[in-house]
């Protein structure tokens, strides 16, 4: 098992994890097209929803075209936004499709335009965003969208905190700017604020991470367990850390202590899987 699958199915025991956890890409998707082309570096919305819709059934077609048919008849932004709402639960319930659920929720949040709205949405682009193995085209096509969300929802509240952070992750993983300093910078002024700010924290750790810098990394996921000391999601990322920083050791150790606190099976495979290839 490769150890962004490990990532998934620790991750997965997690009430609050990403969406994609719970809405599954099907076998073959946009994503993959874009793996399948890796100069491609930009993806188009429509391209997202056409190619979700060629492996929905007859029945799942009749049904998309007669919500999308409403769109046609809507007359106030306020129908518009119901819409948008049944477009959203439609591909999350009814195809489990975790792309055009995103890009209708972002719709109907630009809608709504509340704080609430605006920041649910970009979250559910931002947790996409930190999930293992995403081409770098849909992360830029989840990025650009969870930003024009924060920015307007920076606008009703300058001072929100996880807003702020979720802006600099879009810098750190979406590929928006050359510069990904300037999201990091984003993250640490929060941060340098309040130390105990366990997501901005958590958003640094897994950028340096991405970045290779796994001391740093390892430095803010302990960090991170000395506030919540069952935080899954540190812990995991901070044993892979270990692991990848060739500290075999360490990463045994970790794992060994996450195993005591999951009761899903798969993860708990998992683990004794992992452990067993490290003391090989």
């Amino acid at each position: 098992m490769k150890k962004p699958q490990l990532l998934v199915v620790l991750l997965a025991v997690l009430s609050c994890v990403a969406i994609v956890i719970f809405v599954p890409r099907t076998k073959k998707s946009e994503t993959d097209s874009v793996k399948e082309n890796p100069e491609n570096q930009t993806i188009s919305t429509q391209s997202i929803i056409d190619g979700a819709k060629t492996v929905l059934t007859g029945s799942q077609k009749i049904a998309l075209l007669s919500i999308e048919n409403q769109l046609t008849t809507s007359k106030t932004p306020k129908d518009s936004l119901v819409v948008f709402k049944q477009l959203s639960k439609f591909w999350a319930d009814s195809v489990h499709r975790v792309e055009p659920y995103l890009y209708y929720t972002y719709r109907a949040a630009l809608l709504e335009n509340s704080e609430k709205s605006l920041t649910f949405a970009a979250q559910q682009l931002i947790d996409n965003l930190t999930t293992p193995d995403a081409p770098p085209a849909m992360l830029n096509w989840m990025a650009g969208n969870a930003k024009v969300l924060l920015d307007k929802a920076l606008i009703i509240n300058p001072n929100n905190d996880t807003v702020k952070i979720n802006l600099g992750a879009c810098y750190m993983f979406g590929n928006i700017s050359d510069n990904p300093m300037q999201g990091i910078l984003k993250v640490k002024e929060v941060v340098d604020k309040n130390p105990q700010n366990v997501y901005g924290q958590l958003i640094l750790g897994l950028g340096g991470k991405k970045s290779g810098q796994y001391p740093k990394a390892i430095e803010r996921f302990i960090t991170v367990l000395k506030i919540q000391p069952t935080n899954m999601e540190a812990m995991v990322n901070l044993a892979e850390c270990y692991e990848l920083s060739d500290q075999k050791p360490l990463a045994i150790d970790w794992y060994t202590k996450m195993k005591t606190m999951v009761k899903n099976p798969d993860a708990i495979d998992a683990i004794d899987k992992r452990i067993k290839e490290l003391k090989k």
